[in-house]
């Protein structure tokens, strides 16, 4: 039964993965954040592995400190998705034709637009999906641009190009079927490289810090309340997260607008997007106490809070209700979470097996992706199964189509 109690920890560590289950660096890791003395409590997903200072797949509740590492590099990276009223009897035999638009309408890896992306246009050609975060806001957010880090003033238009941009790694756009044969649009993005900056020049000053000479990893490293240092991290971190929603919401326009064009006979309707960070900072109340938690491939699951938990891209993807267990810090997974690293996996496995283990969803088979075969990752079966006391499934969605950087 979960959750089960990490040993070795000063602060109490509940874990919904069986200590058997995780590696051994990952456990040290988790021990290493355990014993920090601004930690309050650490909670750890089904979907655990070894991340950079911090673990992926945890949840960690500060007191008057933060660790940038327990945030991670892709500030904000998290999920959008939206049903559509189509059904799989409306969908081609052919998904080539809908994929090559989508990978015309969102550029992928390190690609960006090559103008900035009219959202005005956005908005009034597709109101369907275009939510608050889509419709307003956009002078101020980008006004702020200037009051970044100075470290990151060159990549201003950058960071405008790349809005509404995917990006490489595990980053996704799908279309999916439902247990309904309703089919969806669910997509996996972030800060792309201007949220990676913020982070990586956030953590440079860290290291540096007096308070942090001593750590077991420096990468590890935090910001202290009231000083400076903290206040600059949470004002870059904040814009940051609020790049990659907005980042979402223009993807998840263009690829709505570009589901549409391949129906010219008939209008296609959306429902309201569910959208979800999973690499992010919140002020929450935890057993009773203001505190900074840090979810780091993980989700909110408060009682009725909607999100995305995606599989591979050759199994399926969850859409769930949290139940607001607090013994989770009202947290599930984000994923299925990586059981072997990108290189092993290359070493591994061949084209030819990601081309049987991607059977029936139309996507990239080359040695491009290689890394991203479904047996690279943990069961998203298993996975969501060992947090039913933390969410309910509300739809399961199975791949057809997947577009990757």
């Amino acid at each position: 039964m979960f959750p089960v109690e990490l040993s070795g920890t000063r602060a109490r560590t509940l874990m919904w993965a069986h200590e058997n289950e995780i590696d051994a660096a990952a456990l040290q890791q988790l021990r290493n954040i355990a014993r920090l003395e601004w930690v309050h409590g650490v909670r750890v997903m089904p979907d655990v592995h070894l991340g950079k200072g911090a673990t992926v797949g945890s949840v960690i509740a500060m007191r008057d400190a933060v660790a940038p590492a327990a945030v991670g590099v892709d500030i904000g990276c998290g999920m959008e998705s939206v049903r559509t009223d189509l059904t799989a009897a409306d969908l081609p035999d052919d998904l080539r034709a809908l994929r090559s638009a989508i990978e015309a309408a969102v550029p992928v890896g390190f690609a960006a637009h090559k103008n900035p992306v009219s959202v005005r246009k956005l908005v009034n050609d597709r109101s369907g999906v275009a939510t608050a975060t889509l419709r307003t806001g956009w002078e101020r957010f980008w006004s702020a641009f200037d009051d970044l880090d100075t470290a990151v003033a060159p990549r201003e238009s950058k960071a405008h190009k790349q809005m509404g941009s995917l990006g490489g790694g595990n980053h996704f756009i799908e279309v999916c079927l439902d247990q309904d044969d309703r089919v969806w649009v669910l997509l996996h993005s972030g800060s792309r490289n201007i949220g990676k900056e913020l982070a990586e020049r956030h953590m440079a000053v860290a290291r540096k810090l007096p308070h942090n000479q001593n750590l077991v990893d420096r990468d590890l490293a935090v910001f202290l309340a009231n000083t400076s240092e903290m206040a600059a991290y949470r004002h870059d971190l904040t814009w940051a997260q609020e790049y990659a929603a907005r980042n979402r919401a223009v993807m998840l326009a263009l690829v709505c607008e570009a589901v549409r064009a391949q129906f010219p006979t008939r209008g296609v309707g959306f429902d309201a997007p569910i959208s979800c960070h999973h690499n992010y900072v919140a002020e929450e109340k935890i057993d009773g106490t203001p505190m900074l938690v840090t979810r780091k491939g993980a989700v909110r699951a408060g009682a009725g809070d909607m999100a995305l938990i995606p599989g591979s891209m050759g199994t399926r993807s969850y859409v769930v209700r949290g139940k607001g267990n607090p013994a989770s810090f009202m947290s599930a997974s984000h994923g299925a979470g990586r059981r072997m690293s990108r290189n092993a996996a290359k070493r591994q496995f061949s084209v030819a097996d990601l081309v049987a283990q991607t059977e029936g969803v139309e996507s990239r088979k080359d040695a491009g992706v290689l890394d991203e075969i479904p047996a690279a990752y943990k069961d998203i079966d298993q996975v969501i199964d060992a947090q039913r006391d933390l969410v309910d499934v509300v739809a399961t969605l199975r791949q057809v189509l997947c577009v990757k950087g």
